[in-house]
């Protein structure tokens, strides 16, 4: 099997558990956070970097994932340059994420 093709593979399977943790944080978040963890550990295996809008809803520090209004808050800011600021419930780390403007 070649790279390019062990790659497609994991990339379908971590979307594959992203959108199953998605269904099913609302009644077992232990399980959600179980596929979020299967999702890493293919990506480390495979050495796949996780898209960037999958990367984002989980915590950098805790690992866990990050439901806007249930375990996490998300706020924008103008300061300096304008960002995204995340806020973590479990571990009550900040991640902050600049806007970039066009042009």
């Amino acid at each position: 099997m070649s790279r390019e093709e062990t790659r497609r593979i994991a990339l379908e399977r971590i979307h594959i558990l992203f959108r199953l943790a998605d269904e099913v944080f609302p009644e077992n978040p232990e399980r959600a956070q179980r596929y979020i963890d299967l999702a890493r550990r293919i990506a480390m295996r495979c050495r796949v970097k996780l898209p960037r809008e999958l990367r984002r809803r989980i915590c950098k520090y805790c690992k866990s994932l990050l439901r806007p209004g249930v375990n996490c808050r998300v706020r924008v800011r103008q300061r300096r340059e304008p960002h995204i600021v995340v806020t973590c419930f479990n571990c009550g780390r900040v991640s902050r994420y600049p806007i970039r403007r066009k042009g």
